[in-house]
């Protein structure tokens, strides 16, 4: 029976000495990994810092933006009251050119009244007529023509080298139409020229409109589309983070759950090993006491254990018991009663061997639990660690676009500023030429068409003057 107790006591020895070598090698490995994850979190650690940083370099570049917008801004407010003021100077000056315009109109029919007419028309001389008359009349005309263009200079309220040339012109002694209607040709090439860079402007403004109103509306849609992925990159990273942190708690939580059960374990083991000594040596003492009784009650079950029971006598102290005291009759055997106190003891034994074969179940059956638990867990912390790692690469991942989207979203967001503001500059450079085009070609055309009569006019004028002067040259030679 010793023997197996103590073969027992190896097996469940070896046994704990295996468990506690796994927990060892498992307890390494763990802090193996810990010391990676360490290493990891160190890292995450910089990064944080580093984007700290660059957030505090964006949240000045975003100050200097925005006082470059307000800056932008007071320069669009000046840049409308400007405008407002040279619109007002156009409307002016298109007032006065109205004005001139009406000057000319008023000479040219000036050249076509009826005495006009009436020198212009004549091709032959009349017996009274005579060239002094023809002069008389062409000399009113000019004054007349002098007085229209001097009223037309009035209104101008500006120089205008035109009319001033053709009053030079007419101002001459000697009244060269052929040098005016050169001069009225020329200022219709003029005015032809300035509608000709009418029209190229206005293609050019309209051309230019469409295409900034595109990139406006493209730019538009970009930065929606920017702010968007911006809102939903936000969103991901304090998801991403939530998640992180989550699996963190986890992993922490883990770790005291895995070191309680140790402790548990190993404090439960110890009680094992304890009972399982206390039990041994119980029923040690219960055999060394019913062998005893079976040397007096029942010599031939007696067993000698010599060292047990020198042992035994040792640790308990004992010695022979004396003799007994002389009585008056002989003394019996109570063989029932020590039947029923060995049956006793053999009952305490059973007992203590049902506990200790309980005792080795449940350390077995614990120590399984305990060896899946720890397995389990160690699976369960290398697949979140894992998680834990790609979430972390996510976020950075998801930080990084945000990073980008915010960037340009910033350059997109100058840009369209940038088209606007020159939307605004179409505005004030074409909104006046688009909204006068058709009034000032209309009057540019009157004006060249009035010029044409007028030349045709003078032209016949002019034919005439010469036919008289040749006729009167004749007449007196």
């Amino acid at each position: 029976m010793t023997d197996t107790m103590s073969k027992t006591l190896s097996e469940a020895t070896a046994d704990e000495t295996s468990s506690i070598a796994s927990f060892d090698g498992l307890m390494a490995a763990k802090t193996k990994e810990v010391g990676a994850l360490t290493r990891t979190i160190e890292a995450k650690t910089v990064r944080i810092g580093e984007l700290a940083v660059q957030i505090v370099q964006m949240k000045q570049d975003l100050s200097d933006t925005q006082k470059a917008l307000l800056e932008d801004k007071k320069f669009l407010g000046d840049m409308d009251k400007n405008c407002a003021a040279k619109t007002a100077e156009h409307d002016a000056n298109t007032k006065l050119r109205g004005e001139e315009l009406v000057a000319l109109a008023d000479t040219i029919k000036v050249l076509n009244d009826d005495d006009a007419l009436e020198l212009f028309k004549k091709t032959l001389p009349g017996a009274s007529a005579s060239f002094v008359q023809i002069r008389e009349s062409a000399d009113r005309q000019r004054s007349q023509a002098l007085s229209k263009i001097a009223e037309a200079k009035a209104r101008a309220g500006k120089p205008n080298p035109g009319l001033d040339f053709i009053g030079l012109a007419l101002m001459g002694k000697k009244v060269n139409f052929a040098k005016v209607l050169q001069m009225i040709d020329d200022m219709v090439a003029v005015l032809k020229k300035e509608q000709h860079d009418d029209n190229d402007k206005k293609e050019y403004c309209a051309k230019q409109f469409d295409l900034a109103d595109d990139k406006k509306k493209g730019l538009e849609h970009s930065v929606s589309d920017l702010e968007t992925a911006i809102a939903k990159g936000k969103e991901a990273v304090a998801t991403l983070a939530d998640e992180i942190k989550a699996l963190e708690d986890g992993i922490k939580a883990l770790d005291k759950s895995v070191a309680e059960a140790t402790a548990q374990r190993k404090e439960e083991n110890e009680d094992y090993t304890e009972l399982l000594a206390s039990d041994a040596a119980a029923k040690e003492l219960l055999g060394f006491a019913k062998n005893r009784l079976n040397k007096f009650y029942n010599p031939r079950l007696y067993k000698a254990p010599a060292v047990l029971a020198d042992v035994s006598a040792h640790e308990q102290g004992a010695v022979a018991p004396p003799p007994p005291p002389a009585t008056a009759a002989a003394y019996s055997k109570k063989s029932e009663e020590s039947n029923g106190v060995i049956a006793m003891i053999d009952l305490l034994v059973k007992d203590l061997d049902k506990e200790m074969t309980e005792a080795k179940t449940e350390e077995k059956d614990s120590q399984a639990d305990y060896e899946q638990a720890m397995k389990d867990s160690a699976e369960k912390r290398a697949t979140d660690t894992k998680t834990l790692t790609n979430k972390g690469g996510a976020k950075a991942e998801a930080e990084s676009d945000l990073e980008k989207n915010t960037e340009q979203k910033a350059g997109t967001t100058n840009e369209l500023m940038a088209t606007e503001s020159y939307i605004s500059s179409l505005h004030a450079e074409c909104d006046w030429l688009i909204q006068y085009f058709d009034v000032r070609k209309e009057a540019r055309t009157g004006e060249i068409e009035s010029l044409k009569t007028a030349k045709s006019v003078l032209s016949g004028a002019d034919f005439s003057l010469l036919q008289m002067q040749g006729k009167s040259l004749r007449g007196s030679a």
